[in-house]
């Protein structure tokens, strides 16, 4: 059974969310990162990249002045690499579980990221990420992997996700690992 599951579906169907849950439920004993949504009003002017410690880094804002660029948003791929890297690096070492959200287009601009997660594919820690589903020649191949499950997340399923990660992860050999209890959770995320 692979020990890789992504997650896809379009933007703002829920994928963040369900890591989320999932990250709640594992606490401790999980480690990596999610992405929020930063709104001004109802306009959504940028994203921040949040360690499953509650450490924060700008990944993207519409006002940001960088040479990297993904749509409106300037990208701080320095500060994404800052916090994220050695974030990644201590759960490949210390946590029973790693959780990414997300690979997508902004992430993906680092170089370094982009060889880190190759290594936590190629570990055999239970790795759990969202991907973005629009076409991308890496994030494809990595879809591809014979160690990958990927689950794509749509309106029908996504409520019912988060137990089915858990599930997964049981019958991984996961067996040991301890669940905290439920608790209602709202945000926006990518």
């Amino acid at each position: 059974m692979p020990s890789n599951l992504l997650l896809t579906g379009r933007p703002g169907i829920g994928k963040t969310t369900v890591i989320r849950k999932v990250a709640e439920r594992l606490g401790a004993q999980a480690g990596g990162f999610y992405t929020e949504e930063v709104r001004e009003g109802r306009r959504r002017v940028g994203f921040q990249v949040v360690t499953l410690d509650n450490r924060r880094a700008w990944l993207a804002h519409v006002r940001m002045r960088s040479r990297y660029r993904v749509g409106r948003y300037g990208v701080d791929l320095d500060g994404f690499e800052r916090l994220i890297i050695p974030t990644l690096q201590q759960a490949l070492v210390h946590k029973r579980v790693i959780l990414l959200d997300e690979i997508g287009p902004m992430e993906l601009l680092s170089t370094t990221f982009v060889q880190l997660v190759s290594e936590l594919l190629d570990n055999e820690r239970p790795f759990i990420a969202t991907i973005m589903a629009k076409q991308h020649p890496w994030a494809d191949a990595v879809k591809a992997r014979e160690d990958v499950e990927l689950w794509e997340v749509t309106l029908a399923n996504r409520d019912g996700l988060p137990d089915q990660v858990l599930h997964w992860l049981q019958r991984l050999g996961g067996t040991g690992l301890t669940l905290n209890a439920r608790t209602p959770q709202t945000s926006r995320s990518r």
